[in-house]
């Protein structure tokens, strides 16, 4: 088993900045939830970070099929749920091969796109620990 480490500090308000490898994040919330808007909600971040696993996996189907990456875009959007627990209820993810990419290996791309290690996690949830102290 591979691990990793995250951590997340706070800067103001509802403004937090996340450290990854020493890469750097920041996360707010939008003006009418309270925050100034200056970043992605971390909600926001966890349906990108399932758009950006697809597209990692279909760039690489790509690669390995001497297919130009060029012109690949991901959408993704969701929809929070209505009830309790605060949750994504929804998220719907559509690829947009390259221009000119043959019909007929569609259902090859969909399916390695639906393999990214994101996609497993939400279909194999892990265990999530959390303490305070």
């Amino acid at each position: 088993m591979t691990s990793a480490e995250v951590s997340v500090g706070h800067v103001d308000g509802d403004v937090y900045e996340i450290h990854v490898r020493g890469h750097h994040l920041t996360v707010d919330q939008p003006v009418d939830a309270g925050g100034t808007d200056k970043a992605p909600t971390p909600t926001e971040l966890f349906a990108a970070s399932l758009a950006a696993c697809v597209a990692f996996y279909a760039g690489r189907y790509l690669d390995r099929h001497g297919d130009s990456r060029a012109g690949l875009r991901v959408h993704a959007d969701f929809d929070m749920a209505t009830d309790r627990p605060a949750r994504v209820a929804a998220i719907r993810v559509s690829v947009r091969p390259p221009e000119g990419f043959p019909a007929e290996r569609i259902p090859a791309l969909t399916a390695v796109a639906g393999h990214c290690t994101v996609h497993n996690t939400l279909m194999q949830p892990p265990d999530v620990n959390i303490t305070v102290g």
